[in-house]
């Protein structure tokens, strides 16, 4: 059978994927400055048998680094690789986005659709509430996570998790927003949970399936998935653990981890590559479909803050708010164990990604330090 350049190179950047890269690894001046920094950073997160992290650097569609540090699994001593798959936490709302943006271009939703027309029984406040004020965070929805009741120490969490139809459920069960819908931008993870089941709702398919058919299985994402105890598995999984008085402590669960639409996807670097490289040729939408999940919102009150408490831009799943001077479209995650972070430097062809299965980790402070070695140092 005849074997042609692309396929060979498609296995050479799996392989290289695949492998660890330890700081240490790799011989003195194999390595330009951006390449030997980011080592740097990584040597710095801790040893290579505690809990870890992945970096990976995507310059003008290539993959210019990937360094791995530490375990995915204390009790098997797995060493991170590039398909170490981690839950994204937030970083998920990019992909809920884009089935939702899916289904309006095949034309069986729109962005003006009201939460009401979608959940027959919703309460009054939901009527002017729409699919585009669930994307952009101007809801006005209730946090999910404050009308929950206390966790109870004896029962075990995964007996405790919340669905999203529980979250429906208790949705359904206040009498008023925060806002009136349009008015704020509040960030929210009740908006992206309903999203989630609008997607079932209108397609059919339940989101996991959803997501499988028409987002991971056409971009090759084999070890993608959203993850539902019971019903799928993730492959090569990372775990999550927090460090308390010296020691890990597993952390891989909480109450609010079995949602889907706000944060159930587990991926790795590889993966993600994939996903980056959709977002660059435009494999799933069109520029011109993307348009709205592009466009920053604006509303008359607060408008979106990241992080870091300060003013920032959001679309459709995507941060899009300038990093010194450099246009972008970012996320980051955080979950109990793990930390993530996504940065797209559009202009600049750059993208950088940070998956970590421990807490002490600033992944978006992380991935902008990696970013300006790129940026400032040529990729």
């Amino acid at each position: 059978m005849e074997i042609s350049m692309g396929h060979i190179l498609k296995l050479a950047a799996l392989v290289l994927l695949a492998l660890p890269l330890l700081a240490a690894g790799r011989p003195a001046g194999a390595a330009d400055k951006p390449h030997k920094l980011a080592d740097a950073v990584l040597a710095r997160i801790g040893t290579a048998r505690e809990p870890g992290a992945g970096i990976l650097v995507i310059a003008d569609g290539k993959v210019a680094y990937l360094g791995t540090r530490g375990v995915g699994d204390l009790q098997g001593m797995r060493p991170i690789d590039g398909r170490t798959a981690f839950r994204l936490a937030s970083v998920t709302k990019q992909f809920t986005a884009t089935a939702v943006m899916l289904l309006v271009r095949d034309g069986k939703l729109r962005y003006e659709d009201g939460l009401t027309d979608l959940f027959p029984g919703f309460p009054e406040y939901g009527r002017a509430i729409t699919v585009r004020h669930l994307l952009n965070h101007t809801s006005g929805l209730p946090d999910y996570e404050d009308l929950m009741p206390a966790a109870d120490p004896a029962v075990p969490v995964e007996q405790a998790q919340i669905d999203d139809a529980g979250v429906l459920e208790l949705l359904k069960g206040q009498k008023a927003g925060w806002f009136a819908p349009g008015a704020l931008w509040r960030y929210s993870n009740s908006g992206y949970v309903l999203l989630g089941l609008i997607v079932e709702r209108v397609s059919g398919l339940s989101f996991p399936e959803f997501l499988r058919q028409r987002i991971f299985v056409p971009l090759k994402m084999d070890n993608t998935v959203a993850f539902v105890r019971g019903r799928n598995k993730v492959s090569d999984r990372a775990f999550g653990y927090t460090k308390e008085q010296g020691r890990w402590r597993f952390t891989d669960q909480s109450p609010t981890s079995a949602t889907l639409g706000d944060g159930g996807v587990y991926s790795s670097l590889y993966d993600l590559s994939l996903w980056d490289e959709s977002l660059r040729r435009h494999l799933l939408l069109t520029e011109e479909d993307m348009k709205p999940a592009m466009t920053p919102v604006r509303v008359p009150g607060k408008g979106p803050v990241g992080p870091d408490g300060k003013p920032a831009d959001y679309g459709f799943g995507w941060f899009l708010d300038a990093w010194e001077g450099h246009p972008r479209m970012w996320h980051y995650g955080e979950t109990i164990g793990f930390r993530t972070a996504i940065e797209r430097f559009t202009a600049d062809g750059l993208t950088v990604i940070v998956l970590a299965n421990r807490a002490d980790i600033d992944a978006a402070a992380l991935a902008l330090k990696v970013a300006g070695y790129y940026l400032k140092d040529g990729k």
